[in-house]
Formats: C-alpha cells, sequence, structure tokens
C-alpha cells in the first residue's frame, strides 16, 4: 500500500492530464481497501461544464461500480478539497475516506472571480460533518502545496 503522498502524486498527474486535454487542473483516484486504484478521474469541464468535477466523475463510477458496504473501506484521493458538491458525492457513495492535497481555501485564492470556478467557502470539513454517517478526512498536505499550485497558477 502507497503512502497519502504517493497517492496524491498520481492525483497530480490525472489533474495535469485534466489540464492537457482542455479541462480544468483537477484528478481524483478511488482506491480500494488493499490499496489498488480502482478508478481514476481528472476535470471533465469541456463536456459537463461546472458538473464536471474529478471527484465527483469518480464518485459517480464508484456507486454504479460497487457497493456501498465496500466503498465504506475505499479512499478518494483528490489533489484539491472537494467542493461541496463532490463532498456530497463521497458521501452519497458511500465512500469512507477522503484525502486532498490542497485546500479549497487556497484554491479560492487561486482562482479568483474566474467565472468557471467560483469557489464556494465550504470545507468538506462540514459537509461531512452534517451527515449521520461519518467519513474520515486526511488534508491538506503543505508539503505538496507548491507542486499542486504550479498548475493553477497560469490557467485561471
Amino acid at each position: 500500500m502507497k503512502s497519502d503522498i504517493e497517492y496524491l502524486r498520481l492525483a497530480v498527474e490525472v489533474a495535469r492530464r485534466s489540464r492537457a486535454s482542455g479541462n480544468h487542473p483537477f484528478g481524483a483516484l478511488l482506491i480500494g481497501p488493499d490499496g489498488d486504484v480502482l478508478l481514476s478521474s481528472g476535470n471533465t469541464y469541456s463536456q459537463d461544464r461546472g458538473v464536471g468535477h474529478a471527484e465527483a466523475n469518480v464518485a459517480r463510477a464508484a456507486a454504479q461500480q460497487h457497493d456501498p458496504a465496500f466503498l465504506e473501506h475505499c479512499t478518494m484521493v483528490t489533489s484539491v478539497e472537494p467542493c461541496c458538491m463532490c463532498a456530497g458525492a463521497c458521501y452519497w457513495a458511500g465512500i469512507g475516506t477522503v484525502v486532498y492535497g490542497l485546500s479549497e481555501r487556497r484554491l479560492a485564492e487561486l482562482t479568483g472571480d474566474n467565472p468557471e470556478n467560483l469557489t464556494l467557502d465550504l470545507s468538506c470539513h462540514q459537509v461531512f460533518a452534517a451527515g449521520r454517517r461519518h467519513v474520515a478526512i486526511r488534508g491538506p498536505f503543505p508539503e505538496l502545496e507548491e507542486e499542486i499550485v504550479h498548475d493553477h497558477m497560469d490557467f485561471w
């Protein structure tokens, strides 16, 4: 099994591929209980506009392919903290753990008032705390901030 940092670096690579394909620089992975990468997705803004977030794409596919009892033992790894929509998708899919690299608040500093990413000031911690099922959260990881920010600096 890899460390959170190693999985986050894989998610950052997915985010880079997402950007290279003309989408926003976000990437997400679903890690199974044994440490295998089960699913991955970049952002799909060019096809889905504002709802094509990497985490929502992974959560949707996870819910279609796996039972919630299995997903409770899985981890969503994402380059940037899930927005409230994506946190909700993780919650409703039944994913048990979320690991993220960069905070939503830090992302808002980078995107500003860009109409393609009008970031909500609502942490995934708040979203999950409002639920009736526990979701473990690990993040942000300051040691990866510079690496993640690099892919956003000249994008927005």
